[in-house]
């Protein structure tokens, strides 16, 4: 592979286009180099999620019907209640 036009519109450098060229790649990862992954954050970006996507059900919530920022609040207030006591009470 020569560089040229088509190494700068790929956004790869040269040297990295010559490594290729010869044969030379990266290094295997192997399982004690793994990437450091947040079990418990992705569990709780998952549980907000959920819980949005549950306001999102009452109609109110959804569209937005109330015009002030408290009346607002109000309402998502009102709509997490009913979730609590619909969790609690689902026996």
């Amino acid at each position: 592979m020569s560089g040229g036009k088509s190494a700068a519109r790929s956004g790869c450098s040269r040297a990295t286009l010559d490594s290729y060229a010869k044969g030379q790649r990266g290094v295997e990862r192997t399982h004690s180099a793994r990437r450091f992954f947040p079990k418990r954050l992705y569990k709780l970006r998952a549980r907000i999620e959920q819980t949005i996507g549950k306001l999102k059900r009452f109609k109110r919530v959804a569209m937005r019907c109330e015009k002030t920022d408290i009346s607002y609040s109000a309402i998502i207030d009102f709509a997490c209640g009913l979730m609590l006591v619909k969790s609690v009470h689902t026996a």
